[in-house]
């Protein structure tokens, strides 16, 4: 059985769920863990910061508009110095094109590269908190999906902020090179856009000499068991990079979500060649060992799956795989040990 998963952005959806329930756990165990997306649509509006106090004086004062024109021209050329981001592919991308020392304000589920842990946090990527942002004075915000509410507050603030779309491998490279203009460093983001194809496209090339297994990529279940699985579908980034890495996802297929809710007995019925479990991302070593060691135990009980009982069900352990941005080479190369049976963990 196959179920459409309304999900704006998967990954960050999931680990908020995960959040709940691991913040549930705190009030109970006194301990808590923090984890990390499909995105709001493009406008062009939002390609560059805006304020709504610019807007009312310029149509009634024709001299205040030239001012206000000539103000906004400088602030374009001066490079924004304290900018809060809201989501994980946000700070990745802020920090891979060199400017992580302007970051002041990250999201909760923001934990890579290491540094930005120590940062203060703004609220989630579904919920970010318009006060907390306010209070770290920043002069540029970015944005992966902004409420009305959200941009209304932020307005009022008088805080200039982006949108950046986040849905596909396309726009990771429109995402990077809005960062890149709004945070004053263009060069630079075309050069981190043309590595990150030139990555790919080499990865791309190695597996066009291999066979093409078919795959079951799972990034969400009742954790400890193998009942509500999330897999992934048609048209979204982790489908675009497994057939990049010379994977046939069985379940992109026309018709069914981004994001299917599926039953175990559909992977029963597909029968896949490999399955890739990313339903669990964890901080350190042992936390990794812990949650591949347990995943591979719930899979070895179905020895009637091919990738059973051939040894090809994977594990992938850190969010690298699920959250798009600059390391989306690594996730890719990863991706291609696992659908080839070159690596078995992460």
């Amino acid at each position: 059985m196959v179920r459409a998963l309304s999900l704006p952005m998967l990954p960050i959806r999931l680990c908020a769920r995960r959040l709940f329930l691991k913040e549930k756990a705190t009030r109970q165990l006194g301990f808590s863990l923090c984890l990390k997306q499909k995105c709001c649509n493009l406008r062009q509006s939002s390609h560059r910061p805006r304020s709504r106090r610019l807007c009312g004086p310029s149509l009634r004062f024709p001299g205040i508009a030239v001012l206000l024109a000539c103000t906004l021209a400088a602030s374009a050329q001066t490079k924004p110095q304290r900018i809060v981001s809201t989501a994980p592919s946000i700070t990745e991308t802020l920090f891979a094109l060199g400017v992580g020392d302007r970051v002041v304000g990250v999201s909760q589920f923001c934990n890579y590269p290491p540094e930005v842990r120590k940062l203060p946090k703004v609220g989630s990527y579904i919920r970010p908190d318009a006060e907390a942002i306010a209070r770290l004075a920043p002069d540029l915000v970015i944005l992966e999906r902004s409420s009305n509410e959200l941009a209304e507050r932020l307005n009022s603030l008088h805080i200039a902020f982006v949108e950046v779309p986040h849905s596909t491998l396309a726009d990771i490279f429109a995402e990077i090179q809005i960062i890149g203009k709004a945070a004053g460093v263009p060069d630079r983001a075309a050069s981190l856009v043309a590595q990150i194809k030139g990555s790919l496209d080499a990865i791309h090339s190695k597996a066009k000499a291999l066979p093409s297994p078919r795959v079951v990529v799972i990034v969400d279940r009742q954790q400890g068991t193998l009942n509500n699985l999330t897999a992934v579908g048609p048209d979204n980034y982790v489908n675009q990079i497994l057939e990049i890495a010379g994977g046939t996802n069985v379940l992109a297929k026309p018709g069914l979500p981004q994001y299917p809710r599926i039953s175990l007995e559909t992977v029963l019925r597909e029968n896949p060649d490999v399955i890739i479990d990313l339903s669990g991302t964890q901080e350190t070593e042992a936390e990794r060992r812990a949650s591949r060691d347990a995943t591979m135990a719930l899979w070895r009980q179905y020895r009637d799956l091919a990738a059973v009982r051939s040894g090809r069900v994977y594990a992938g352990t850190t969010d690298s795989l699920v959250v798009p941005g600059p390391r989306t080479p690594i996730a890719a190369q990863r991706l291609f040990g696992f659908i080839h049976g070159i690596g078995g963990s992460d």
